[in-house]
């Protein structure tokens, strides 16, 4: 993961996001771009998954992170806190910017209100609380970039340069790319699929 953040800084990217204390302490040493740093901590018992602790938090930031991502939807969380006192906790806590993925509108205002420094689309289509979109949610993103007081982000099937651009024109402030560049597996599925009949044999 080092090395792709490397490459990533190479063609041109502004920042990393990337997952775990491991990881992020790799690509920190490997290149001086920024990294938003979220910890995946999956349970059966709690559907949050991206940052869902204090705890989980701040062994990111000591990594070297200088974002702090984490899960601001309204579904429950370990702990009990509501996303918004989550959202305060970590803003009043770890003292960096925080970035509140969401899955809604409502959810990103709220996340602004609480603390938040930026608003990414990361979850939109991965909750009950909206349908996936075939490419990135551009719906979300213009309607957070035209009502939320802070940056929206975009991310989530971001698939092609055409996405980004889309994106941009939507309001994003910045958009995260992930499986598109970092999985090579679901890279050369996309190309695949996209031979549709022309393949033989």
């Amino acid at each position: 993961m080092a090395l792709f953040a490397k490459a990533a800084e190479l063609g041109g990217a502004c920042a990393i996001r990337a997952d775990g204390p491991e990881d992020i302490r790799a690509i920190h040493a490997m290149t001086p771009l920024p990294i938003i740093g979220i910890n995946k901590i999956r349970s059966s018992r709690w559907p949050v998954y991206i940052t869902p602790t204090l705890h989980s938090a701040r062994s990111v930031l000591r990594a070297g992170a200088s974002i702090i991502a984490a899960d601001a939807t309204f579904r429950p969380r370990p702990g009990g806190l509501s996303s918004t006192d989550f959202i305060r906790l970590l803003s009043r806590e770890l003292n960096v910017p925080i970035m509140a993925d969401i899955a809604t509108v409502e959810e990103g205002l709220a996340a602004a209100q609480a603390g938040a420094s930026l608003v990414a689309t990361t979850l939109a289509g991965y909750t009950d609380a909206r349908p996936a979109t075939p490419g990135p949610d551009l719906d979300l993103v213009a309607a957070l970039a035209a009502r939320c007081p802070v940056p929206a982000i975009c991310e989530g099937r971001v698939a092609s340069p055409a996405d980004v651009k889309a994106a941009f024109a939507a309001g994003a402030y910045a958009v995260v790319v992930g499986t598109a560049i970092t999985n090579p597996t679901a890279i050369v599925r996309m190309f695949v699929a996209g031979a549709g009949q022309q393949r033989t044999g």
